[in-house]
Formats: C-alpha cells, structure tokens, sequence
C-alpha cells in the first residue's frame, strides 16, 4: 500500500468522525431546529481556526448491542481553536450518536481537553446536548462524570468555564455546567434538571412539561441557574463571544484591554435629571451605568434574576470592569435573598479573574419579612458581604442616593475593604431612613407633644439635615471625596487607573469558609 493510499484511507475516515451519527440523524436534529455539534463549533470559534482532537477514538463497551454502534470520535468532538484571535478550548456533545450519551472515552475526550486547558492558560466552552450517562456502560459512564465534576472543581478561578445548553442535560450531568462560571441556554430546545416529568408524576403525582420544569425561561427567572438566554443557536453563540471578549484567559492574566474612542474625560450632564432627589422615586440605574461606562456598551449577566440587582461586565477607557448596581426600578433596590447570592457571585468571579468591581448603591436596606428570614437572608447576606471583603481586586464605589444600615457595609464600602468610596451630594449615608430612625430616638418626644404629626415632620427634617447626607462620613474619612455626578465616569476611571498596581493578599490558609 503507498502512501497516497493510506492518505485516500486517512481521508474516508476522517469523513466518517465527521458524518458522526449519519445524514438520517442529522437531519433529524436540523428537524428540531438544533445545530449539529460541528456546525456549533464552527459558529463559536474563528474561521477555519478548529484543530480537532481524539476523532478516531471509539467506545469499549460491548454490552447490550451497543458493540454494533461505534462511530469515530463518540459522542463528543473535542479541541482547540480560537475566539476573537485567542486560543480556546471546546467541546461539543454530539447528540446524532448515541444521544450524545457520556461514554467512558467521552468523558477522557472532554477531561483531556480540561487538562489542557487549564495548563495552557485558556478558556474552556461546553455544548451541551445529551441524553446524560450511557446506561449500557453502567457505573463506568458514572466514574466518567466524576472526574469531570473533579476538574471543573479544581480548574475554577483558575480558567474561565461556559456552558452552552443546547439541549438535554439531565440527572448527574447537570452538575458539569452548574460548576462552571456562566451558562447559556438557549429557548426552546435547551433544557436542565434533576429528574424528569415522568419520575415527578410518579412520585408526586403533578404534571409538568419539559419546559416549565427545566426550560431557559425558568433557569433564568426563578431558579438563576441560567445566566443567559437566546432566541436561537446562532445568536447564543455570538453572546459567548462577546462576553469572552470581556473576561482574561485566566487568572495568571489581566482583563484584555482595547483601544477605546469613548474620552475618558467625558461629563454627562444627563446624570443630573436621571436619578431623582426624592428618595421615593423610582429610576433606572441601567441609564447611570450606560452613561459611565466606554460608548454606553453593558453586558448584563443573570438580567431576569433578582433584577433589584443589576451585575455585569463593560470597559472603562478600554479595560474590562465588572459592575454591581442597585435597580430603584424594582423593589427599591433592596437586598433580598436572590440579589445577595447573585451579587456575591458575580463578585467572587471578578476576583478570581482580576477584574475590578466597580459598584453603584442605592440601597435602602436588606429586606424585611418572614419570608425572607425563613430562607435565609442572613445566611445569603452574609455571603455577599463575604465575597466584597475578601475580593482583593481594585473596589470603587460611587453613592448615587442613599446608604442604609447593614446595606451600605456590603456595598465595597470602606470596612470591606473599597479601595475608593465617592458619593453624590444627593447621597444620604446613615443607619436607617430619616422616618425609621426618627420613630425609633424620639417615640416618647412625639407621643408627649401637643401636635405628634407636626413633631415628627421638624424632627424628620432635623435628622436628614444633620445625618442623612454625605458629609458627616466625609468628615470621618469613610467616604473619600463628594464628586458632581455629571464626573462620575472620569472620576471612576482616574480611580481605576491609580489602583492598577494595586497587590493586597488575604491572610495565608488553606481557604475560607464562606457561609454557603
């Protein structure tokens, strides 16, 4: 045999791992308006930049008739290529073999590709679309599982991770993406739980579909597990783009920087009539941040969860800034359960990949009920808390309006540590509101005086005159400059500058134990 026959022989099979399940069972997948995992791949990365790994490798099970069924590569297509000029790793569940079912050498495949990931220094993105374990290899599929749980584990705050839900993942294999740093779904085709409609009907007896159990819409609204949702498979994939073009390729880097024609020295003037005096008057901070930030451009991340918190990534003078933002426009802006534990995240993830915080309050307290202390307020406040004292990225603050009790401490104020603490003259910065706080010291006052209402209104005033505004924290160093808002964004980013040398280390141990 010459050469140019084992090339014509290379070829038809490279043809063969390429044609994965069959033009049959492609086909079936364009039927269901989904993608086939090549095709996925070559939205996500550059042109004609995919260097595949392992297309050859094939399964070693032999039970049940599935020895009749081995197709080149499996049930995954794993390798390189890049995004917007820059290495990353991939891997695509290929739902035409098998289901995209995890065999034992699948699992190798996508731990293989971790590895090298995680040793090179560059993201990694999971396609997801698969009928989960493969039943006929048993506990081996199981063991497979594992050891990628293993290694999103160990490689987090290390590389970035993203899942792509692009279809099924059920039972132990969502577990792969609820470790990773961000999931997309994308509506109507992706979709995530624990067991199915059926197990519920049979051990509950309620009735749900598919998507009102594990849909986008539900990850995304109710449970937060969903960071992400698009319309369809093309738009999903130019979203992990774009949000890669945001984030380093890993922690032993700085955020990318890029050459920006947004002038640094920029003043707003709309910032004076967008956030209202009037502390009861609702607005919407995603006009503050949009004016701030390089040509008003804002990622938002977990936009339908928790939306009293608004969290997300944009670029000051160029470089990447992660924001947090309370949204007056719903519930006031209040910590509940839900904002505290996506503020905590997206803070922690920040800090992982050297990205500095740069943090808006107006908040007016966490907030009350027997709901909220029944879950856990404490418990979830706590880890927001947490995650802003041990972040040890730069940390700048801007007060818009108003800073309440335990709620203003969270917010990178400067007993946790914020590197730079600003507030508008508007900002009112005291342990509660002037009512709570005037019902509170002079009850007995008002109950004695001849005209209780009118009492209270003087001692309401009295008290927003002498506490509620920014200079009394000025005065005691916690607040380092009260600036005009239409300066806010040249302020931020003169502060930015000034800390990018900034190195500060929390005490040596094995890790803390944040209040999860």
């Amino acid at each position: 045999m010459t050469i140019h026959d084992r090339l014509n022989e290379l070829e038809e099979m490279r043809r063969n791992a390429a044609s994965g399940g069959g033009p049959k069972r492609i086909e079936s997948q364009h039927a269901k308006g989904k993608l086939t995992a090549r095709e996925r791949i070559a939205l996500l990365l550059d042109k004609d930049s995919f260097e595949e790994l392992d297309p050859f490798v094939t399964h070693r099970c032999a039970e049940f008739g599935v020895d009749r069924e081995r197709v080149p590569g499996d049930a995954v297509v794993t390798g390189h290529g890049k995004i917007n000029g820059r290495l990353t790793f991939v891997f695509a569940q290929d739902f035409t073999v098998l289901g995209g079912s995890l065999s034992r050498v699948a699992a190798d495949k996508i731990c293989k590709i971790m590895d090298l990931a995680a040793s090179t220094g560059a993201p990694i993105v999971g396609l997801l679309d698969s009928g989960g374990a493969r039943i006929q290899e048993g506990v081996e599929s199981l063991d497979g599982y594992g050891d990628i749980f293993t290694r999103n584990t160990l490689y987090s705050g290390i590389i970035p991770q993203i899942s792509v839900i692009m279809g099924p993942t059920a039972g132990g294999a969502v577990y792969s993406p609820a470790l990773t740093d961000f999931i997309f779904m994308v509506k109507g085709i992706g979709q995530m739980y624990i067991t199915g409609p059926e197990v519920i009907k049979a051990v509950t007896g309620g009735e749900i579909t598919f998507e009102q159990l594990g849909g986008a819409n539900t990850h995304a609204v109710k449970s937060g597990v969903c960071h992400f949702t698009a319309d369809n498979e093309p738009d999903c994939l130019k979203m992990v783009r774009r949000l890669l073009s945001f984030l380093p390729q890993s922690s032993r880097e700085p955020p990318p920087a890029i050459e920006s024609d947004d002038d640094p020295n920029r003043t707003t003037e709309d910032l004076l009539e967008i956030v209202p005096v009037d502390q009861a008057q609702p607005y919407d901070v995603k006009r503050v941040i949009r004016h701030i930030v390089d040509s008003g451009d804002f990622m938002e991340v977990h936009q339908k969860f928790a939306p009293n918190l608004v969290v997300g990534f944009a670029r000051m003078a160029g470089r990447t800034a992660g924001i947090v933002a309370q949204q007056p426009s719903h519930l006031a802006g209040v910590i509940d359960v839900d904002a505290a534990e996506k503020g905590a995240r997206f803070v922690r993830f920040c800090d992982c990949y050297n990205i500095p915080i740069v943090t808006l309050v107006d908040v007016p307290g966490f907030m009350p009920g027997v709901d909220q202390e029944h879950r856990g307020i404490i418990r979830h406040g706590a880890k927001f808390i947490y995650a802003y004292a041990a972040a040890t990225v730069p940390k700048v603050s801007v007060i818009l309006r108003k800073a309440y009790g335990g709620a203003y401490i969270v917010m990178s104020s400067k007993s946790l540590r914020g590197d730079i603490c600003y507030a508008w003259p508007t900002a009112e910065i005291a342990v509660m509101g002037p009512d709570g706080a005037v019902n509170i010291i002079f009850r007995e006052e008002i109950n004695r005086a001849a005209n209780p209402r009118e009492m209270r209104e003087k001692l309401i005033e009295e008290y927003r005159n002498k506490f509620a505004n920014p200079y009394v924290a000025a005065r005691l160093g916690l607040i380092d400059d009260i600036i005009d808002p239409r300066e806010t964004r040249p302020r931020i980013i003169r502060a930015l500058e000034m800390l990018q040398g900034k190195r500060e280390a929390n005490p040596p141990r094995r890790h803390g134990n944040i209040p999860l």
